[in-house]
């Protein structure tokens, strides 16, 4: 072992020209014979009054005892406290941008149970269930056409098994919770059968129709959230009647491009337009409307 080597006497760490450095056991800048105090690489309390008459204090070298910022306080009126307001957008899945092009959000993990419907492709319901696992949420598709689901359930997660497939009738309770929020896909045909899962916070619930069945109404009128794409003249006037839907949103659905849906609520009808990601399209291909 080499033997460790020490700065010379002349080189102390606040020493000045003609001045000896610190003996054994002292600080720099400490007196032979002085009992050690506060180092003097420790901020300083400032100078007393006594030391305010003895003329300017001594200059502080840079990197010891240098003293902190002094700026005033920000202080604020106790009146004054209701005109602030802190930006906070909505928190959720983004589902596309509106006319305005603003973004779509669909708040997917709540306290609360979500049962949305959706008509349309099989493409929209695995975007949505891809933008679902992006946000850290689990999902559990129940379905009909297990392989077609598989390809998307194998990409999603990063490798963890973020995405689990389940014949029709075999999914089992998900333990849903505040940190382990699902999302429940039902993809099976016109005429599901009836969720063996009882709604529970933090598990919606999302079942997706390709067309109109005999059991839409049921379905659609019990929705929370109803996300339609293009639909025939026919499922249009059905629809219209179920959900009070105004007369030029209706003249709209049969028209609608690919990519475009109508969500609506018990109030409320907002166009979307949603636009997939490169690395979407090349997993579920460009939007459709009928697989």
């Amino acid at each position: 072992m080499s033997t460790p080597t020490y700065a010379p006497a002349g080189g102390g760490w606040n020493q000045g020209p003609g001045q000896q450095g610190p003996g054994p056991g002292q600080f720099p800048g400490q007196t032979p014979g002085q009992m050690p105090g506060r180092p003097s690489h420790l901020p300083s309390q400032g100078p007393g009054p006594d030391e305010q008459l003895q003329g300017p204090p001594r200059r502080l070298r840079p990197g010891f005892g240098l003293r902190g910022p002094r700026r005033d306080r920000h202080v604020l009126p106790a009146d004054s406290l209701g005109a602030l307001s802190v930006p906070v957008g909505d928190d959720g899945v983004v589902i596309g941008v509106d006319p305005q092009n603003h973004p779509a959000v669909l708040g997917i993990a709540r306290p609360t149970p979500l049962d949305v419907v959706v008509v349309g492709s099989m493409w929209i319901a695995q975007l949505v269930a891809l933008r679902t696992v992006a946000v850290g949420a689990r999902v559990a598709v129940e379905t009909a056409r297990p392989p077609a689901w598989a390809p998307m359930a194998q990409a999603a997660g990063g490798g963890q098994q973020s995405v689990t497939v389940h014949e029709v009738r075999q999914l089992a309770p998900q333990g849903p919770s505040v940190t382990s929020p699902v999302l429940v896909v039902r993809d099976c045909g016109a005429r599901p059968p009836r969720s063996l899962l009882a709604p529970s916070p933090w598990q919606s619930l999302l079942t997706l129709l390709p067309f109109l069945g005999p059991d839409a109404p049921r379905l659609l009128g019990r929705a929370d959230l109803i996300g339609l794409q293009r639909l025939s003249p026919e499922e249009t006037e059905v629809v219209t009647r179920v959900l009070r839907l105004p007369r030029q949103v209706a003249a709209a659905l049969p028209t609608l491009g690919d990519n475009v849906l109508l969500w609506c609520t018990k109030d409320r009808q907002q166009f979307v337009m949603t636009q997939p990601t490169d690395a979407e399209t090349g997993l579920l291909g460009a939007p459709r409307r009928m697989d």
